[in-house]
């Protein structure tokens, strides 16, 4: 399975990006979002996080074929693969939903704004209730994601983000408050190498302002 590609970007429709990678040129699905923080790059070489999957359905006598799907970070790649994995949403549906940012639509799941779910392109009123309860707990990795300005920039490893949160609320912390304490610390740019290191950090952070 290809799961990056690197290639000189030779042009940009409304869901796919070509790639040039002599001798080959590789046409990938990418989302909307994807694609308007690829507008100014088009010439330049970029690089995308890439995952397959099957277009079509043999049961109706379609024909099937494969596509190379891309991403700008593997935390774009992975939200992808969870929301496909709801009851009628699929790769095409879950493509075309992808307007915002991912730690926007997680905020909304995980707060079960259903109204605002269904706001995204091929979403509607009974989907994002079926996304809510499929996703709602899988979604404090992705709702705590610091909006970095270069967009193919890792993120934090996510189990230490994802056992930082749930430590904070055995804490005694609400779920507003930790995501904003992680977000803070998150903002400062270090990496942390487990939970024990971020908590211990946050909570420095907090004696010092209180200085």
């Amino acid at each position: 399975m290809i799961t990056k590609i690197t290639g000189q970007l030779l042009s940009l429709s409304n869901d796919t990006a070509t790639l040039h990678i002599p001798p080959f040129e590789y046409e990938v699905s990418i989302p909307e979002y994807t694609r308007r923080h690829l507008q100014a790059d088009l010439g330049k070489s970029i690089s995308l996080h890439t995952l397959h999957y099957i277009d079509g359905n043999a049961a109706q006598g379609s024909r099937l074929t494969p596509k190379l799907v891309g991403f700008l970070t593997t935390i774009e790649r992975d939200f992808f693969e969870l929301f496909c994995s709801v009851d009628g949403v699929g790769a095409k549906k879950a493509l075309r939903a992808m307007v915002r940012p991912v730690q926007d639509t997680a905020i909304m799941i995980e707060q079960q704004d259903a109204k605002g779910l269904s706001t995204l392109p091929g979403i509607g009123a009974a989907t994002a209730e079926k996304i809510i309860a499929t996703l709602r707990r899988k979604m404090p990795r992705f709702a705590l994601l610091v909006r970095r300005e270069m967009p193919n920039a890792e993120v934090q490893k996510p189990g230490v983000v994802d056992e930082t949160f749930a430590a904070l609320l055995v804490l005694g912390h609400g779920e507003a408050d930790a995501r904003r304490l992680i977000e803070q610390a998150l903002a400062t740019g270090q990496k942390f190498k487990d939970t024990e290191t971020m908590i211990q950090a946050i909570y420095q952070r907090q004696a010092n302002s209180q200085k």
